[in-house]
């Protein structure tokens, strides 16, 4: 399989895990944002109200949906390049197992625990003042996860030959765990949820938000397994049926 094919494939896989996403994103994560909204508005004071450069139609509807759909197709070739450098380096695991094992552990770093420590936040929820400070903090949380998660990684794979794979292993994931609690202990903690805001609806949207991306993760890990092992499938039928010489 070559690196270019890979890479059309997540990405296209990465478009159809997209549009699942939105209409999760649609079902589950409006009805919140419209509550979040409605706060804010209620709690502005007359005039100063800033001019909607974008309607929230238009918002909810096509913005979230290119958005979504072009987040899933960049992701889901990020996710082909990765299963391209590690494939046949997991011991005898075939496509679709490692694919959902990329998907997972990029779930797990890039998204889940970040998401623990600084959670997404519905309008009305945090000041337009700190929006820099936070983003940056955000980013900063992802880039100690992915760096311990492959940190661990590589010294599960150390020794695994040593200690067998099952105590290399237990120690990889206590050192990630160390790693990202320290990283979060470290950085500064972020509340600004209003003392009045509704706790169901920024709970609503927080479940909705890290569902989205579940389902954008899964799909891609599921469906771009199952067609890189029906390629190969093919390729090896082919190869066997070829005629000698």
């Amino acid at each position: 399989m070559s690196a270019r094919t890979l890479l059309v494939r997540g990405m296209l896989v990465g478009v159809a895990a997209g549009l699942l996403a939105y209409l999760f994103a649609t079902a589950f994560g409006e009805s919140p944002v419209n509550s979040a909204i409605a706060f804010e508005a209620a709690h502005t004071p007359p005039g100063d109200h800033d001019p909607e450069l974008v309607s929230r139609t238009v918002q909810s509807t096509l913005g979230l949906a290119a958005a979504v759909v072009v987040y899933g197709a960049a992701l889901g070739g990020i996710v082909a390049l990765v299963f391209a450098v590690v494939y046949g380096r997991l011991g005898r695991l075939a496509a679709r197992p490692t694919a959902l094992l990329v998907a997972a552990a990029g779930f797990v770093a890039v998204e889940l625990v970040p998401f623990l420590i600084y959670p997404a936040n519905p309008p009305a929820v945090g000041s337009s003042e700190t929006i820099g400070r936070r983003t940056a903090l955000y980013f900063t949380m992802i880039g100690i996860t992915v760096a311990a998660g492959i940190g661990a990684t590589l010294l599960g794979r150390n020794l695994t030959a040593r200690l067998g794979t099952w105590n290399a292993a237990l120690i990889a994931a206590a050192t990630f765990v160390a790693v990202v609690a320290a990283g979060a202990a470290l950085l500064p903690a972020v509340d600004e949820v209003p003392a009045d805001f509704p706790a169901t609806v920024l709970w609503r949207f927080r479940l909705a938000s890290v569902g989205t991306q579940l389902v954008l993760w899964t799909t891609i890990g599921l469906l771009f397994g199952a067609l890189t092992e029906r390629g190969e499938r093919r390729r090896t039928g082919a190869l066997r049926s070829a005629p000698p010489g």
